[in-house]
């Protein structure tokens, strides 16, 4: 089966590798559409630690049910569109042992620290099918990085009385600023972007500022009357966002990290202690995050959200286009939602 395999820093090569075959507990899939992410463009340029090359990338992913093995008792059946839970679990961890299998400490993601799912066939356990037969399978390949920014907001605790930050309005922001907003949160967008911005305030944000362009302290404070930020949730991974997060965030507010810094932090720690901050890491997502997107993307805002939908997808490449997508990607990173791979 054909099968895109990232070799080396910068290149990529499609390769035929052999089918999977349908064993015990399991469910093959029909690979749709599989989207590239941050991660994966990061192994692309060679700055991804957690992989070891040659890798092949991809968990967002959006298929067709091939075929159910005998034994699976489930409502998975051939020929439903699906997604897969990418992440595994060893159920031993202090992590798995307080339910929160999504921080496992031995997790091995789908196209990170194991193959993933860019070829035309994947065979996974029955349990990491998400199924729903109103969602498209392209859709499909949506709903994982959606599922990551639901579950900092939910790491975060939002209520819809809460003034919400959310730094950068790539697909994981744009998700934590749409389930922000379905709380009933004021959410304020902070891009460089303007074009991110622009569609960040149509799915739900409030109020959004060009960090490039604005003065960032000011504006907040302008908009909070000087009391800042409830919650501030950073989607970025820069030294910048995570020092304004704390800097930003209100006296007893929450600050939920997703972004990976690539160097050492500097804090001024008077912040954290005075302000008596409290400080999330948000890691991957739990089922109830993929089901919360799912349920959203069926919802009466679907209506709303169908012409929207159509500006996170920057591109789709057939395999073979795979490497100039991601040179194209890696020249202009900020100018890019998502990618996806049609087979």
């Amino acid at each position: 089966m054909k099968t895109v395999r990232i070799t080396e820093q910068g290149r990529t090569e499609i390769v035929e590798i052999k089918k999977p075959e349908l064993i015990p507990g399991h469910v093959l899939l029909k690979i749709k559409y599989v989207g590239f992410c941050g991660s994966d463009l990061n192994t692309f340029r060679g700055l991804n630690p957690l992989v070891k090359l040659p890798i092949v990338p991809g968990h967002e992913i959006g298929a067709v049910v091939e075929a159910v093995a005998d034994d699976v008792v489930s409502d998975v059946r051939q020929g439903m569109n699906v997604t897969v839970n990418p992440y595994t679990s060893c159920g031993a961890c202090p992590a798995c042992l307080n339910s929160r299998p999504n921080s496992c400490e031995f997790n091995q993601t789908l196209g990170v620290q194991r193959d993933g799912a860019m070829s035309e066939y994947l065979l996974v356990p029955y349990g990491k099918i998400i199924a729903d037969e109103a969602i498209s399978a392209r859709d499909f390949a949506l709903v994982e990085p959606l599922s990551v920014g639901f579950h900092a907001v939910a790491r975060a605790k939002v209520t819809d009385t809460d003034t919400v930050i959310v730094f950068g309005c790539g697909m994981i922001g744009i998700g934590a600023i749409i389930r922000a907003a379905i709380i009933g949160a004021s959410v304020i967008a902070v891009d460089v972007d303007d074009k991110k911005l622009k569609l960040a305030k149509q799915l739900g944000a409030c109020h959004t500022i060009n960090s490039q362009k604005e003065n960032l302290h000011e504006r907040i404070h302008e908009i909070t009357c000087k009391r800042g930020a409830d919650v501030i949730i950073e989607a970025v991974g820069r030294p910048e966002t995570y020092i304004a997060a704390v800097e930003e965030v209100a006296f007893t507010g929450r600050i939920a990290f997703i972004g990976y810094v690539k160097d050492k932090v500097a804090f001024d720690t008077q912040y954290i202690v005075k302000k008596e901050v409290d400080i999330f890491g948000s890691r991957n997502a739990l089922p109830s995050d993929f089901k919360a997107v799912i349920e959203y993307l069926k919802k009466e805002n679907l209506c709303a959200f169908a012409p929207l939908r159509e500006k996170l997808i920057s591109a789709v490449y057939p395999p073979e286009e795979a490497q100039n997508a991601l040179e194209k990607w890696a020249e202009n990173p900020g100018d890019v939602f998502r990618i996806l791979i049609k087979f």
